[in-house]
């Protein structure tokens, strides 16, 4: 299809496997089970399951952060399943990673300046560190992040500013294609309003493909057009947010639907004047 950025068909993956000389791999764990999913241009999909389901390993895949035992994938019609790194490269700044946990992907011995300048010096994306200083401190100001936190550490950052640099390192690349993997499960409800807020804007304003990994499905519900329910390493149901929500198929997303929480406000929120910062449908306790 013209319009679809990344199509993944019949993939697996194994942990562990043992390789042997012209019989494969032996061995291991199967994860993902001939999974298919695709995702079209400036569309965001939801991978929503419980932990251990494989939606992880299917984001790290469609990357190629994690070898696939079997299947393809493809971007822009392109396979990419076997490319060698050297020739990955190049797609490496149009397909970027939003982590789970900032702290582990930021460089604690650099500062934040020289964490978001780098990689568009590397990519070129910048001319030079002059027009990379000017990219970054514009983009500052767009996730609303005060420009003294440019000469900090990671550590010395709170949860939330961290999430916010790391939506900034990929964005600033100006890629295609974004995976946020469960990056609001670890910030309070404020912040979580407030960062989903955040990728929803930019995701509309720079035309971003993104797949949202969650095991949250009033998080999904809240930014995706589509939703992918895996459990087990497979695809036991997908389709469009509403129609999923609305008319669920298979029991497992019955279950899932069923254990979202009644979302309820703190009345101190009101006195405080916050209830604004939480947009319909993001709020999550």
């Amino acid at each position: 299809m013209a319009d679809t950025l990344i199509a993944a068909n019949g993939i697996e993956v194994v942990y562990g496997a043992r390789r042997r000389t012209g019989r494969g791999a032996v061995g291991g764990m199967k994860v993902l089970h001939g999974v298919d999913i695709y995702i079209d241009r400036h569309e965001t999909v939801g991978i929503v399951g419980e932990s251990g389901s494989g939606k992880s390993t299917l984001g790290r895949a469609l990357l190629r952060l994690t070898d696939v035992a079997a299947g393809s994938i493809a971007f822009e019609g392109r396979n990419i399943t076997h490319l060698p790194d050297s020739q990955m490269v190049p797609l490496r700044r149009r397909m970027q990673m939003i982590f789970q946990d900032p702290m582990s992907s930021l460089n604690p011995r650099r500062s934040i300046r020289q964490i978001l300048t780098e990689p568009l010096l590397f990519h070129r994306v910048a001319t030079d560190k002059a027009d990379a200083e000017r990219r970054v401190r514009r983009f500052f100001e767009r996730v609303a992040l005060p420009l003294s936190c440019l000469d900090r550490a990671p550590h010395e950052l709170s949860g939330g500013q961290r999430q916010r640099v790391g939506i900034a390192r990929a964005a600033l690349l100006e890629p295609d294609f974004v995976l946020a993997d469960e990056i609001v499960s670890g910030l309070d409800v404020s912040t979580q309003a407030q960062t989903l807020n955040l990728l929803k804007d930019l995701s509309r304003e720079m035309g971003l493909a993104m797949a949202f990994i969650s095991h949250d499905l009033s998080v999904i519900r809240s930014v995706c057009d589509r939703v992918y329910v895996m459990r087990h390493g497979v695809i036991v149901e997908h389709g469009r947010c509403d129609d999923v929500f609305a008319h669920p198929k298979d029991p497992y997303t019955q279950l899932l639907i069923d254990a979202i929480p009644l979302p309820r406000i703190d009345a101190g929120w009101l006195n405080r004047g916050r209830l604004e910062e939480i947009s319909e449908g993001s709020l999550t306790i």
